[in-house]
């Protein structure tokens, strides 16, 4: 009985054992497998490589005065030694990692390029940064939405609301590669398609010249260009007048309203810097046709991105069968780089948004060129006023994209020439429809360059250099407003 009885507990035990290894490997087992879910999910297979490119770029400091970009170098793989510069550098900056200044290059202050956020950017790296498959959206369209995205026409509307700066509930919204594209087709939608009375498309001076360039270069027989908004306003009942307003005005910075007040005559609102950055926001606009552009909104110049809202069905189709017949569409790569910037400004920080970065940036930059002309008796700046903004919740001081400065001297009538002896280049004033005595100034490019540009205004009003520079070849930057 007593071997029975001790088998009998062996043969327990031995069960007990086997079950416990059982339950171990099991166990370890399931572990395994978790582990091996873990850590495939979160090990990166095709995207590490242009990862690591660009994180590899986009560390190269080149001085502070210049930027790396994975187009500008010319390595192809990790492994091969690079060939030739990779930093591009700032206006008046040079060598390979931009670390030499060029003390007589001219002040670049006639470029629009609104380079004065790259610093927010580079701060929200990795939030703004997004990776494309290369298989990423090959379709002409998107899936039961057209050329345009659902998602970003979305987050548009969420962002006007945000800010408060247009109405866009009940409204359509279109996309075009940047605003220039949708300035034409907003003409071409507005004009009356009579050639025996063609349209005159009229803005107000001064006036961005890119306006009247555009309008005459695809000028059709049922509209033209005429310069002066205000020579028509007692005549317009007889003619079919497309105004364009632009407000925030380029390049004074002024809040301007359509003069022409006819039924029959139509306007196009520039509302391009009607943001809070640039200026008070006190009412949201709610006009038939406004053009947004991601460049002035957020700077991304180069993504070639914009957009409007318009309140007529017709003037829309009009406008939508332009721009399909024009470039079928909107890259889908600007609009997904759109949509991942949007969500990045939207979500926001508890430190400084990109509005508060944007607003105290342009803001400082007004004050400190407005104090030094402010002691000149040869040379003045607009007046632009306090105003109180409904998006900050307070009284905000001026912080305009441009500097439209006058020169005050009867006999110097060409005031970008005055300008240009001092080596500094910015617009003329009848690049804008109004008089030679006044010049536009750009405040929304790089540091360095505003840095330069007040540099060398402290040099001008305090001492008048005597040299002549020749600026001509130079030319305007027709693209300071997309």
């Amino acid at each position: 009985m007593g071997k029975v009885r001790v088998t009998k507990n062996l043969s327990i035990l031995l069960l007990l054992v086997c079950s416990l290894a059982l339950n171990v490997l099991f166990i370890l087992k399931r572990v395994r497998v978790f582990d091996d879910e873990s850590s495939s999910s979160d090990e990166l297979s095709w995207s590490r490589r242009p990862a690591r490119e660009a994180e590899r770029v986009a560390a190269i400091s080149c001085s502070g005065h210049g930027r790396a970009f994975i187009d500008s170098s010319l390595v192809v793989d990790e492994e091969e030694e690079e060939e030739g510069p990779v930093c591009e550098c700032n206006s008046c900056y040079a060598g390979s990692h931009c670390q030499n200044f060029l003390p007589s290059c001219p002040v670049n202050a006639k470029s629009g390029d609104p380079l004065f956020l790259e610093p927010f950017w580079m701060e929200n790296a990795e939030s703004s940064a997004m990776m494309v498959a290369g298989w990423h959206r090959m379709s002409y369209t998107f899936k039961d939405s057209g050329y345009m995205s659902k998602q970003l026409k979305a987050r548009l509307r969420q962002m006007h609301a945000i800010v408060g700066n247009a109405v866009t509930e009940g409204r359509y919204i279109i996309f075009g590669s940047g605003s220039t594209q949708l300035i034409n087709a907003a003409v071409h939608a507005l004009s009356s398609h009579n050639s025996y009375s063609p349209s005159l498309v009229v803005p107000r001076i001064p006036y961005y010249s890119l306006y009247k360039q555009q309008t005459e270069f695809f000028q059709e027989v049922e509209y033209k260009f005429e310069d002066d908004a205000s020579l028509w306003m007692n005549d317009s009942a007889t003619n079919n007048l497309i105004e364009i307003v632009t407000s925030p005005n380029n390049p004074d910075g002024q809040l301007n309203h359509a003069r022409l007040q006819h039924p029959n005559d139509k306007a196009i609102y520039d509302r391009f810097y009607y943001w809070s950055h640039f200026t008070a926001i006190s009412s949201p606009a709610d006009d038939d046709i406004m053009l947004f552009s991601l460049s002035k909104f957020i700077g991304h110049a180069g993504t070639r991105f914009g957009w409007a809202v318009v309140k007529d069905e017709t003037v829309f189709t009009r406008m939508s069968r332009y721009l399909t017949l024009n470039t079928v569409g909107v890259s889908h790569e600007s609009q997904l780089r759109a949509l991942r910037l949007m969500k990045v400004i939207i979500q926001g920080k508890e430190e400084e948004t990109m509005f508060d970065f944007g607003y105290k940036t342009m803001r400082n930059r007004w004050e400190k060129l407005n104090d030094i002309v402010s002691i000149s008796k040869r040379f003045s700046l607009q007046n632009i006023e306090f105003q109180y903004c409904n998006f900050f919740h307070k009284i905000r001081a001026p912080s305009p994209a441009f500097a439209w400065l006058k020169c005050l001297r009867k006999e110097e009538k060409d005031c970008h020439a005055v300008l240009a002896a001092a080596n500094i280049m910015g617009c003329r004033g009848s690049t804008y429809g109004a008089e030679d005595k006044f010049v536009r100034l750009s405040l929304v490019g790089t540091q360095d360059d505003f840095d330069h540009l007040l540099h060398q205004v402290k040099i001008l009003i305090s001492e008048e250099k005597p040299n002549r520079f020749d600026s001509d070849h130079i030319p305007c930057d027709l693209f300071s407003f997309l």
